[in-house]
């Protein structure tokens, strides 16, 4: 059985990144009307970037939003690779340089000892999320959970308890630290931001029957518990 979700298609990443940022904005704005704090968890990668950069120049009470991360590169903060670091580049500035945020690196030498310690700091992030932004790998993986990683199983496995898992890419920067499937489906609302050709390809394949260790990305999309919004544009974002 297909697991295709109705794909919000856009001409470009700047007609998405525009779009969407309106979209979260609102969403952040109504959740302090309504609770006093709201909260935005996000990945790194280049697909978000433009969206950051347009989210941080809304016009709401920022002082009043937690902004977390899915995932991390286990690398120093101030290291190209840090997902800490792009947030901080390219979201925390403007209107936003004064939202909350929480880091998921921290002093521990691997991810798998750091992970409890990392969970700690979303006791700070109201839950459920506001939103939960993901992008996906070539290879079907969302956040950091990787196909083939020695955790997967247990990041994966929809009983457990939200937290944070230490997990491997086959790719460097190999040690990552991830929340866990039912972490990230504490949301109201999930959006699996893509772009390009190549990753439509891979959404294709994903929706496509075959087991969710093989294609993790398939752990969010064939859930039921949290509303999943998958956004395109075939322009791949640079």
């Amino acid at each position: 059985m297909s697991s295709e979700l109705p794909v919000h298609r856009y001409g470009d990443i700047e007609a998405l990144s525009q779009d969407l940022s309106a979209q979260i904005a609102a969403g952040l704005a109504a959740a302090i009307r309504a609770r006093g704090l709201a909260s935005l968890v996000v990945s790194g990668g280049r697909s978000p970037v433009r969206l950051f950069e347009i989210l941080r120049t809304q016009t709401i009470d920022w002082s009043r939003v937690c902004i977390a991360l899915a995932d991390e590169r286990w690398v120093p903060t101030d290291d190209g690779a840090s997902n800490e670091r792009l947030v901080r580049e390219h979201l925390l500035k403007d209107q936003a340089k004064s939202a909350r945020f929480s880091g998921l690196k921290n002093g521990a030498p691997t991810p798998d000892l750091g992970a409890v310690s990392a969970w700690e700091t979303f006791a700070r992030v109201p839950r459920p999320f506001d939103a939960m932004v993901l992008g996906m790998g070539d290879d079907g993986h969302t956040a950091s959970l990787f196909p083939g990683s020695p955790n997967l199983p247990r990041a994966l496995n929809p009983s457990a308890v939200a937290g944070c898992v230490g997990m491997w890419s086959p790719t460097p920067p190999q040690a990552r630290l991830s929340l866990n499937l039912p972490a990230l489906l504490d949301s109201r609302r999930v959006v699996l931001l893509i772009s390009g050709e190549a990753k439509w390809r891979t959404y294709l394949a994903a929706c496509a029957p075959g087991p969710i260790e093989e294609m993790p990305v398939r752990s969010v999309l064939r859930q039921t518990r949290t509303p999943v919004d998958v956004m395109w544009s075939p322009a791949e974002a640079t």
